[in-house]
């Protein structure tokens, strides 16, 4: 029995080690080496058959196991057993149609052979779909016609809309530039599919019933006396975090709020979409500055300045240069530079060849400057050109046949602006700003937004603070962290109002969350999960969520809450404060994409408590045993839920890539390390087959140190493997 488990957990080690070597080999020689060399392999699946294999005959020869967790392991036998039959069975390919060529009647595969169709498909028309008032693609559509022998069939095929027949499966992957031609994704897998979903449906039964069987492991830990009568207290030091204005240094002139304001609440066309000019203006002050305000103004009084004001705004060093080499070439000591600044060392900054990231940074915040300045960034014109609606700047070329008078208008009454700015005449030039308004609001008629949308982004621009917010969640959070450990050694709850005060701060902190993510999520018309930025702004609520949820049960719930949520909206301000709301891709519009992530980011928020609390039990484990031993039971408790959430987004995940792009699995470096981390995980849920995992110091090291997977799952794929799901 012995030589048999360690045969089986020894094959799990190998498995992982081929699957992290893969995802690096993948970075060095290429997707094609890795398929043809690893994934692709008759070795790589004899690898799977006899770890599988191997797993169930060590399974029966155990004492007898209890229903859920003999389901739960079928269904990875199952899930197993339908990936070899795709394997065996299963075929891809594209399919390239033309409206001006004759019906096809065959594919070509992955590996470039041409397979012929039990029928002919032919293209009867293509279309691109729009976001109402823009030009970025709202969805792709082929109609297409099939014919087997006298019987014609119609099918129309969109992003996440799939046509079948016959066993066959065309998915929409891209279209000719020309507009007259389209390219299907062809997927043939008649056994290999069905097999797989039926696993994955019991394993979403077998996770449900193991976390409600009353006999089974979780439940019993919840009813453990290691988690009664200790809770905590904890210190906190507020901080004042606001910025102070410089003394003795005048402000560069700009507009007074209630003009500033009126340009902000002017429309714009920005990244695609129909937006308020204010953010713009949070986007272009982020941008130079790093921070969302400036000396005291709002982004649109720094817009202004800069816009009205150019003279004296060009000496103000505002504009933040976070690499040597630039700072070097445009002579600056500090990590601020003036506009001036690179006229002087114009020459000298833009070498040939030179490929200094910091340096090009730099150089794309010169010319945000000189686009905002003359004009061409402000795209705030609308006018229609037959059914299309376009939007200008007054420098933009127009239409010969556009209204003389409505030309006029678009090329004129900025210019009308900045004499009215000049003269200081702000209630003339609050007039000019509603004209304007009103125009806006006329031309571009149901495209244009609703007030409530424009309003709810104007909040939502003025709400984005969360650098502040992740500083002090951090700094309380660590001061809990380190209080808290003491208050468990002397078995002291300490003074119930700090315990509250810490509470209100979660509370306060979840609902201002909420409110950032919910008008995120009205702005764009779809779930805030689909960047960086949003789903680390995702993980930090989801940790407020689960600290509210447990703080009357857990140790150490408080503090971990505040480091989670502090680091993850940290993290979130990493590359950009507040990246640009944009359309989204149409194949990222499935709602499974979005059940998807919050799985996953749940999981990882899980993982994440487990990590602090794998910290702590390091902490105390020496000089305090017993202590050390009630966190073990803890993280073990919170690692059932991380497990399945990571097991059940997966396999989401899984099912949304079969409906949008035509395979369930990849082997793309996300998904593959996604899976490591979670076998990784899963081995802490099998004390009784790896006895390691029953000692304290062992398990809270394990927790710590195996986090480095869903670090690399998160951060190194995106940063440093790539593939498809580099972008999440």
């Amino acid at each position: 029995m012995k030589i048999l488990k360690r045969f089986t957990f020894g094959l799990l080690a190998l498995m992982l080690g081929v699957l992290t070597s893969a995802t690096v080999l993948e970075k060095i020689q290429g997707t094609p080496f890795v398929t043809r060399h690893i994934y692709g392999s008759p070795a790589f699946v004899l690898l799977w058959l006899l770890l599988a294999l191997s797993a169930v005959i060590y399974l029966l020869r155990r004492r007898p196991m209890r229903l859920a967790t003999g389901l739960l392991h079928l269904a990875l036998l199952v899930i197993l057993g339908g990936a070899f039959v795709t394997w065996l069975t299963g075929q891809q390919g594209t399919l390239h149609l033309r409206l001006d060529k004759e019906p096809a009647h065959s594919y070509r595969d992955n590996s470039g052979e041409e397979q012929p169709f039990p029928f002919t498909v032919a293209l009867e028309s293509f279309d691109i779909e729009y976001y109402p008032g823009t030009r970025a693609p709202l969805d792709f559509v082929s109609r297409i016609t099939i014919t087997d022998g006298s019987q014609t069939h119609s099918e129309t095929i969109a992003m996440n809309r799939i046509a079948r027949y016959r066993g066959y499966r065309f998915y929409q992957s891209s279209y000719d530039s020309d507009g007259a031609g389209s390219r299907l994704s062809v997927s043939h897998d008649p056994w290999g599919i069905g097999i797989t979903y039926t696993g994955y449906l019991l394993l979403l039964m077998a996770m449900a019933a193991q976390l409600t069987d009353r006999q089974g492991t979780f439940r019993r830990l919840l009813r453990s006396r290691a988690l009664r009568g200790i809770s905590f207290g904890s210190a906190i030091l507020l901080a004042s975090f606001v910025p102070t204005q410089a003394a003795g240094k005048k402000v560069p002139p700009t507009l007074p709020p209630q003009q500033a304001n009126q340009l902000g609440q002017l429309c714009i066309y920005y990244n695609q979409r129909i937006c308020p000019l204010s953010t713009l203006a949070r986007d272009f002050t982020v941008k130079l500055s790093g921070k969302s305000h400036y000396r005291g103004l709002s982004p649109e009084q720094v817009l202004a300045g800069w816009l009205f004001y150019y003279d004296e705004w060009k000496q103000e060093p505002m504009i933040r240069i976070k690499s040597r080499e630039a700072r070097r070439l445009l002579g600056i000591e500090g990590q601020y530079a003036r506009l001036t600044d690179f006229n002087r060392a114009v020459r000298e900054y833009r070498p040939e060849g030179m490929s200094d990231r910091g340096v090009t940074e730099a150089n794309e915040k010169f010319n945000l400057v000189a686009m905002l300045c003359t004009g061409s960034l402000l795209q705030i014109f609308p006018y229609r050109q037959g059914d299309t609606l376009h939007w200008a700047s007054q420098v933009d070329p127009l239409p010969h046949d556009l209204p003389r008078e409505q030309s006029t208008f678009i090329q004129q009454s900025m210019n009308y602006v900045n004499e009215l700015v000049a003269q200081r005449d702000y209630a003339c030039l609050s007039q000019v700003f509603d004209k304007i308004a009103r125009y806006q609001r006329q031309t571009a008629g149901e495209a244009f937004p609703t007030n409530g949308r424009l309003q709810a982004e104007l909040l939502y621009n003025h709400l984005g603070h969360s650098l502040v917010a992740a500083i002090l969640f951090l700094v309380v959070g660590a001061l809990a962290f380190a209080h808290a450990c003491r208050r468990i050694i002397g078995y002291s709850s300490g003074p119930r109002w700090i315990h509250q005060l810490l509470l209100a701060g979660v509370i306060i902190g979840f609902a201002y969350l909420s409110a950032t993510l919910l008008l995120r999520g009205y702005i764009a018309r779809h779930w805030p999960l689909a960047s960086g930025f949003e789903t680390m702004q995702f993980m930090a609520w989801c940790a407020l969520g689960i600290t509210l949820i447990g703080h009357r049960r857990f140790i150490l719930i408080l503090p971990f809450g505040y480091l989670v949520s502090g680091l993850a909206m940290l993290v979130s301000m990493m590359g950009e404060s507040n990246p640009p709301i944009t359309p989204l891709m149409p194949v990222l519009t499935s709602p499974l994409l979005s059940v998807h992530v919050v799985l996953v980011m749940t999981a990882y928020t899980l993982l994440a408590f487990v990590m602090f609390n794998g910290i702590a039990g390091l902490t105390l484990s020496r000089r305090h045993p017993r202590q050390a031993e009630q966190l073990q039971t803890v993280g073990r408790i919170l690692l059932y839920p991380a497990v399945f959430a990571l097991a059940a987004g997966i396999f989401v995940g899984a099912v949304w890539a079969n409906i949008s792009w035509g395979r369930y699995w990849g082997w793309d470096p996300k998904e593959v390390w996604a899976l490591i981390t979670w076998l990784i995980y899963a081995m802490a849920l099998h004390p009784e087959s790896l006895p390691l995992f029953r000692k304290p110091a062992f398990f809270h090291g394990f927790c710590v140190v195996a986090f480095l997977c869903v670090l690399i799952t998160y951060f190194g794929v995106n940063f440093l493997l790539g593939g498809m799901h580099s972008y999440a």
